[in-house]
């Protein structure tokens, strides 16, 4: 999927070379300091940040450089950001039904159902009819993760999707990320959460300073971490 990306920023150098592969299903999670690269590799998976060299695939086909074929690629990767980037101005099924009329050309009322349906799955059918501003952050971020959902996408990437929640709606949101992972959903989820890594991750991968580290199963990796970097990450966390 991801093939000798390098990506600068001036001299910066935020990706060296970095090269990783996810299957159909797979739960891939993405962890590692402060500035080691997880966020500019999720969002150079959605062309939302240009790389410098190497190349991205999709379900084989390359990441187009712009137009409406990048248009129809990001149509099929989901992506759930730290803020939750809802329009404040409509509904929450407005937000939910707006890709897929707009982009995907259903009609309103199938895209209403589907809607409905995936609000129920994230927990919050019984705000369809609600603005975001009256909704929790918690709230707002299942409702972000319905609208990633609506466009039927093919994997989904979560960059620190709990990061801006307060502390007791963290878990709200990682439940409907872990039952989107048991699913069978591929997944791509940059967090800090090493507990949701534990229990939803099929592989972690760990990145420091631009480059990756380390992969393993959750398993190997917290309890067995082959490099100096990772041990030394593991061993600043408050549990672990």
């Amino acid at each position: 999927m991801v093939d000798h990306v390098d990506k600068h920023y001036g001299q910066f150098h935020a990706l060296k070379d970095v090269s990783l592969t996810v299957s159909r299903g797979e739960v891939v999670v993405v962890i590692g300091p402060s500035g080691s690269g997880k966020s500019t590799l999720c969002r150079t998976i959605n062309r939302l940040e240009t790389f410098t060299s190497g190349s991205i695939r999709i379900d084989g086909d390359e990441l187009p450089q712009e137009g409406k074929a990048l248009a129809a690629l990001r149509a099929d990767v989901g992506m759930v950001f730290q803020s939750f980037n809802l329009f404040a101005h409509l509904t929450v099924l407005d937000n939910v039904t707006l890709g897929p009329i707009r982009v995907r050309k259903q009609s309103k009322a199938d895209a209403e159902a589907a809607a409905k349906v995936l609000l129920d799955r994230v927990g919050v059918g019984q705000q369809a009819s609600k603005l975001p501003a009256q909704l929790s952050g918690g709230q707002q971020q299942r409702v972000a993760i319905a609208r990633a959902l609506a466009m039927n996408p093919k994997v989904m990437l979560f960059d620190e999707p709990t990061s801006a929640l307060d502390p007791e709606m963290i878990n709200e949101v990682l439940d409907v990320m872990v039952r989107l992972a048991q699913d069978g959903m591929t997944m791509i989820v940059v967090t800090h959460e090493m507990g949701f890594a534990r229990k939803a991750a099929d592989r972690v991968v760990f990145m420091a300073d631009g480059q990756i580290v380390e992969e393993a199963t959750p398993d190997e990796f917290f309890t067995n971490p082959q490099s100096a970097r990772a041990r030394d990450f593991l061993s600043k966390l408050i549990t672990h």
